[in-house]
């Protein structure tokens, strides 16, 4: 089992601290959801073939990081991320709500398979980006648990034109195969309903599921749907997608390998590769990067670092600039291997 899932099952609480300043405590105990506009510049519907998938984006130049989210998550996770790298480097962010998460409605929202949701993520592109006269923008896809698996599946198919990059979050074939059989008793100790999306989001926060606040607050409630009661459960039930777990995750380091765009590997801890993934890395084959301190959900933990390490990764191999003034891109942290599930 990996440290990653590991932390995850434990869910231990962060170490206490001093107590704060009366405005400082009520400001660190703010649990309000928090709006899509603070963070994108637009949320629309793509229709495709009678399937409505909800996408965000922001920005409309510059190479776009196309991000796809892990499962249970939605488009809104990214917000933080999103925020944070745009401020360092000139570029257009998209970030759909994949099948059956978010306010993505489609007519099978239960058919979460790799082949599916590769076909869908193929088909919001060529629906924002196919049918214009402009030339189509440089990409970068960028995923997550589920959506990294997802973002190698499409970049093998090399049905997306122009992908210059590939950044793949916490997400490794071996050390994912062999989580697999302990995720379903972590799903079902979740909790099944909340009071409120306050709640929810104090539950997030107090169990590790993510640690930074303002990520918790505009991500925690998209994951959520509200019930007749007025209670409050979970958008998508994650023990139905169970079939679908060894077809996201088998193969996938060959395909990674496979893929032929620059690749970022990012890890939330010091684990272990797998045999083919530790050979490729030692001879170079792909970038790989561990940031500390983080959970599985690294891009709402630490937005910032990751977006400093996304940003040189993009400035490096000559895909994107830096905005003139923007942001300062941090020095690049400790590298070395390791493996997520």
């Amino acid at each position: 089992m990996s440290s990653t899932l590991r932390a995850v099952l434990t869910k231990g609480l962060p170490p206490p601290s001093a107590r704060p300043s009366s405005n400082r405590a009520r400001h660190s105990r703010n649990s309000t959801p928090l709006s899509w506009n603070e963070f994108f510049d637009s949320c629309s519907t793509v229709d495709v073939d009678g399937d409505t998938f909800n996408v965000y984006r922001k920005g409309t130049s510059g190479p776009l990081f196309y991000f796809l989210h892990g499962g249970g998550y939605s488009g809104l996770t990214w917000a933080c991320l999103a925020a944070e790298l745009s401020s360092r480097i000139q570029c257009q962010l998209l970030a759909p709500d994949l099948r059956g998460h978010g306010q993505t409605r489609t007519k099978d929202d239960s058919d979460l398979s790799a082949e599916q949701q590769t076909s869908d993520i193929i088909n919001i592109y060529n629906c924002i980006f196919g049918d214009t006269d402009e030339e189509p923008p440089l990409v970068c896809l960028v995923g997550h648990s589920m959506g990294g698996a997802l973002a190698i599946h499409v970049a093998v198919t090399s049905e997306i034109p122009n992908v210059v990059g590939l950044v793949v979050i916490d997400v490794v074939e071996g050390s994912a195969m062999d989580a697999l059989s302990g995720m379903l008793t972590f799903l079902r100790n979740r909790p099944t309903t909340f009071d409120s999306e306050e709640k929810a989001i104090a539950w997030c926060l107090q169990s590790g599921t993510t640690r930074n606040r303002q990520a918790a607050r505009i991500s925690m409630p998209s994951q959520l749907r509200k019930m007749d009661d007025g209670k409050y459960t979970w958008r998508i039930d994650l023990t139905a997608t169970e079939p679908h777990w060894v077809g996201w995750f088998q193969g996938l380091s060959s395909k990674f390998l496979s893929c032929s765009p620059p690749k970022l590997l990012v890890l939330a801890g010091v684990d272990r590769l797998d045999k083919e993934l530790m050979i490729a890395q030692m001879q170079g084959k792909f970038q790989n990067t561990i940031l500390p301190k983080v959970g599985h959900a690294v891009h709402e933990d630490s937005p910032d670092r990751l977006a400093d390490e996304i940003a040189r990764f993009a400035i490096r191999n000559r895909f994107a600039e830096a905005v003139p003034g923007g942001t300062f891109i941090a020095a690049r942290p400790m590298m070395g291997m390791g493996m997520m599930i």
